[in-house]
């Protein structure tokens, strides 16, 4: 789809248009082909689904949007997957930290057939229309909000660590062939706290630059970099925000499309580039001034709450928060099932506990089985209260007693069943992941070294 807002004549003569100028209220609309035309109410109407209600509830007071919608399709989307395409199984998990659920994928092929409908019939009710160039500056405005937004939130978990944390002890001590490829890129990342947080910062500049209308070729290029990495991050490694990262590295070409004769003719025809015309959204100056700040304040307004909410995250949960009480790795001497000791090959048997900063706590088995519950932890009741990350409902109250600082006893019921441990805390092992550091000079590679 190639949408452009000027002919070359007019290219030529216009090299700078001030927003709400006469001469620019009087350039003629250029006719827009048929196939531009179809592309356009396509991606319209898709690209408003998918988004809503965004950027709607931002406005006060509007929840019950995003409830109503929520629920809306909550309701829609079994139904389709039952009795449209007939899925072997029904939908009960819908969107959580996966983004890729079987829900999101039907919803999405749910926006894709609605969009075609509501095209094929938009277009024969106003197939006498030439071009849509108002309508579509407006979508472009609407996109780049989105599309911002996202780029804010993820970079600014990022620039503020929190995303991708320092790698805990239960994975420090996990191997890499026992780790889940998710798992492995989200070590490798957070081991680099200058480089998730370089990451970040484009996302962060990416979003940002989509504010100012007229560098937001530069911002949608700076995002459709990002995002192909990140897109293909989740792909190779299996994260579970595939969906997700698609869309927003379609919206990044999506904005492209209109400037891309023109970035083809400065990066590979070594030809003249006429400047960019910027239409404005209003007949008047005060309102496209005022609209314009608008978009500014509301760009600030979501890069410091974006911010502030990461920092306020890391110093709640992360790398700022003061060490949890029970850190470290503990090991079991004794350890019982309903007051018997089980065989010392049995799997149920305990061979150490290891308790995370990241409210992660990891039971391991002598047969090296992990079982791993968020926990938390209250110092004056003496109790760890532990659940599942997937079925948070369900919370197993455990009493500990310190009589030593390295040194613990645990009574209560995991699972239905009563344990009894006691255990001792060894010291923290001086990882090389994490001790390592930066070197200027390496006279060899250190990539291989001996144990």
């Amino acid at each position: 789809m190639n949408i452009q807002g000027e002919s070359h004549g007019q290219a030529a003569t216009q090299a700078r248009i001030e927003p709400g100028s006469a001469l620019e209220s009087a350039t003629p609309p250029v006719p827009w082909s048929f196939g531009t035309r179809i592309g356009f109410r396509l991606a319209f109407i898709y690209f408003i689904l998918y988004s809503f209600p965004f950027p709607v509830d931002l406005i006060p007071y509007t929840d019950f949007l995003d409830v109503n919608w929520d629920r809306l399709w909550r309701a829609l989307v079994p139904w389709v997957a039952e009795h449209v395409l007939h899925l072997s199984y029904k939908i009960t998990v819908f969107t959580n930290g996966s983004g890729d659920t079987t829900y999101d994928y039907v919803k999405t092929l749910c926006y894709a057939v609605l969009a075609i409908t509501a095209a094929v019939v938009w277009s024969v009710l106003d197939r006498k229309r030439s071009n849509y160039q108002k309508l579509h500056g407006w979508l472009r405005l609407c996109v780049r909000i989105v599309l911002a937004a996202a780029l804010l939130s993820y970079g600014a978990v990022k620039v503020i660590p929190n995303q991708m944390p320092d790698p805990p002890l239960s994975r420090l001590l996990t191997t890499n062939g026992d780790s889940t490829p998710m798992s492995l890129l989200w070590t490798f990342l957070g081991a680099s706290r200058s480089y998730e947080i370089f990451a970040g910062l484009m996302e962060m500049v990416g979003g940002i630059l989509l504010f100012f209308p007229r560098v937001s070729m530069l911002g949608a290029l700076v995002s459709a970099a990002t995002m192909t990495n990140v897109f293909m991050m989740n792909m190779s490694y299996d994260v579970p925000v595939k969906l997700y990262s698609f869309h927003l590295l379609l919206m990044s070409v999506w904005l492209l499309l209109p400037d891309l004769q023109r970035l083809a003719n400065f990066f590979v025809f070594n030809r003249e580039v006429k400047p960019q015309v910027h239409s404005p959204f209003f007949q008047r100056r005060w309102l496209n001034v005022s609209f314009f700040a608008a978009q500014l304040l509301l760009g600030l307004y979501l890069t410091s709450t974006d911010l502030y909410s990461s920092y306020q995250r890391a110093r709640t949960s992360g790398f700022l928060a003061p060490t949890a009480p029970l850190y470290g790795i503990w090991m079991v001497d004794e350890f019982t099932i309903g007051g018997q000791p089980p065989q010392l090959n049995d799997q149920s048997r305990w061979q150490q506990a290891i308790f995370d900063n990241s409210f992660e706590v990891v039971f391991q088995s002598v047969g090296g089985k992990r079982q791993r519950f968020i926990h938390q932890t209250d110092v004056q009741k003496k109790t760890v209260t532990v659940w599942r990350r997937e079925n948070p409902g369900q919370r197993m109250q455990i009493a500990f007693d310190r009589p030593q600082p390295d040194a613990m006893t645990l009574d209560g019921n995991v699972d239905g069943k009563q344990i009894h441990a006691k255990l001792h805390r060894v010291p923290v092992p001086k990882f090389l992941l994490n001790t390592r550091g930066f070197h200027w000079i390496n006279e060899y590679p250190f990539n291989r070294y001996n144990e």
